[in-house]
């Protein structure tokens, strides 16, 4: 049985004080087109294999949100038996919450993006349009342009000559990445980071001309400026001698000035063990220096990513953070917005005394019955002869760009539908052993006995002889439920998608509630 609460009675725990997870247990389309403010997302579709790293602790309260459609009544039993006590579920899902007269965001990563606006206007950072840019660039002004988000989006598209160094990283490496005495301008995708990293830079005490481009790439474009796309960005610069001392010590300064508390490897294991709190520890050093110098019990993330997609990470409202760092300013910088997003944060040093801090298991739980393999030559036979169905679980977006003839696309919500009265045998196209496990149990409790996984997949069945076939279907957000359409396109060319997304990001602030604004710590 499911613990029911009404919306309104939801929304009161929510913000109630004390640690929630709130889970919206819909596919990506459904959470991007409309969700709860502070909803964080976790389908169903891979529910088993990510809840237990974005909720750690098995005995904090659960709160689940679904379309109205039943996902949170087996997304709870799902739960349940992964050992989580405490489950709840928002009567008639989204439907109830905006019944009650509450908003539905749309978007993903709101909370960070929406903290972004907030910085703007508490913060009035200088800015600059393409337009500026582009005539400064025209007058032979030595301009330097970084584009502070990771890497691999940067890859994808950049405005030329933008060198790729990542909010956080960006302040860590200032006095190395800044060779020369012109304006520093920031960009990224569209407004948040580059509002962020600007003000990240001032609050870590680096003066001078620092502007946050306006709409970064989006706002390039609509300008009717080339992106350059697939560009290898260059490795971070090195960090020696004096710049190695200058961002110490505005770490220990920003640490000092904003009452942020430095704690040792010790307290960390004391605090990790205290029960009733949920405490996530993060590793905030760069790829390269994580890759040589592992620690078990951290989770690697970049200092601006985790500000800007924190709900990646972070399942629990009201949480314990520990960034670990060194020297210290990634982490000085992060903790500053993960505070103003309602997080009780900590710095750790990482010395030699944070290896003793030992990994913990993460809840996990599979079927207890496995899905047995078949070789795909088997398969194709079995399917081709028309005793068999496949079912193609992998993301929508690779379907429709080549499946094997004759397999039906599917996700996990509605798989039970989609094979109903299927009585062949049902063989699992998945990308990982565990998807197809997942898949497998759910088709078993709704009265399937032959179900089998493809071994190797896609590729093993196309390597097999199975002719591969391109379609458009499905192609709408009713039906692709994995595949996040809203503002889709907006950085392949579509203007007017990124004409509404910009203009969605500049509402956000007009769409939140008194509880929803006090939540927010600037």
């Amino acid at each position: 049985m499911v613990n029911w609460l009404s919306a309104p009675a939801a929304k009161e725990a929510l913000h109630a004080g004390g640690e929630i997870a709130f889970l919206d247990v819909r596919e990506a389309g459904q959470f991007a087109d409309g969700h709860p403010l502070f909803a964080t997302p976790c389908p169903y579709s891979r529910l088993e294999l990510t809840v237990g790293a974005l909720v750690p602790r098995l005995d904090v309260p659960v709160l689940l949100i679904d379309g109205g459609d039943g996902i949170a009544e087996r997304s709870a039993v799902a739960l349940r038996r992964m050992g989580y006590s405490d489950v709840s579920a928002i009567r008639e899902g989204v439907r109830g919450w905006a019944a009650a007269g509450f908003t539905l965001f749309k978007g993903v990563n709101v909370p960070s993006k929406t903290l972004g606006e907030l910085a703007e206007h508490r913060f009035q950072p200088r800015r600059i349009g393409a337009e500026t840019l582009i005539a400064w660039r025209d007058a032979g002004r030595e301009v330097q342009l970084f584009d502070c988000r990771p890497p691999e989006e940067c890859q994808k598209m950049r405005i030329p000559g933008s060198v790729c160094l990542p909010n956080g990283e960006l302040a860590h490496r200032f006095d190395a990445a800044v060779t020369g005495s012109g304006p520093v301008v920031l960009t990224c995708a569209g407004r948040t980071r580059s509002l962020i990293g600007t003000v990240g830079l001032t609050l870590a005490g680096i003066s001078g001309e620092v502007f946050a481009l306006e709409n970064g790439t989006q706002g390039w474009a609509l300008a009717g400026q080339r992106l350059e796309r697939g560009a290898a960005p260059q490795p971070f610069p090195d960090l020696t001698g004096a710049a190695r001392v200058a961002t110490k010590a505005r770490a220990l300064a920003l640490l000092e000035r904003e009452g942020i508390p430095v704690i040792a490897a010790q307290t960390a294991i004391e605090m990790r063990a205290e029960a009733g709190r949920t405490t996530y520890l993060f590793d905030l050093r760069a790829p390269e220096d994580i890759k040589a110098h592992p620690l078990a019990a951290f989770t690697p993330a970049l200092s601006g990513q985790l500000v800007q997609a924190t709900d990646q990470w972070v399942g629990v409202r009201q949480a314990r953070l520990i960034l670990g760092d060194d020297p210290g300013l990634r982490a000085a910088i992060a903790a500053y917005w993960l505070r103003a997003l309602g997080y009780e944060v900590f710095v750790l040093p990482l010395d030699a005394s944070a290896r003793q801090i030992p990994a913990l298991p993460i809840p996990a739980r599979l079927p207890d019955q496995p899905v047995t393999e078949v070789d795909p030559a088997l398969a194709l036979r079995e399917t081709q002869d028309g005793r068999g169905q496949l079912v193609d679980l992998r993301p929508s977006a690779a379907f429709r760009q080549g499946h094997v003839a004759g397999a039906i696309w599917a996700v996990r919500p509605r798989l039970p539908a989609l094979c109903k009265g299927v009585d062949a045998p049902v063989f699992l196209i998945a990308q990982t052993e565990a998807k197809a496990a997942l898949a497998a149990g759910d088709l078993r409790a709704a009265g399937h006995n032959r179900i089998f996984a493809v071994k190797g997949g896609y590729p093993a069945l196309i390597a097999a002889g199975a002719a591969s076939v391109a379609s458009s279907e499905p192609a709408n957000s009713d039906e692709l439920i994995d595949f996040v359409w809203f503002a889709h396109g907006r950085h392949d060319g579509d203007l007017t998608a990124s004409r509404l997304y910009l203009h969605w990001e500049q509402g956000l602030i007009a769409q939140l509630d008194t509880a929803e604004r006090a939540a927010f710590g600037l």
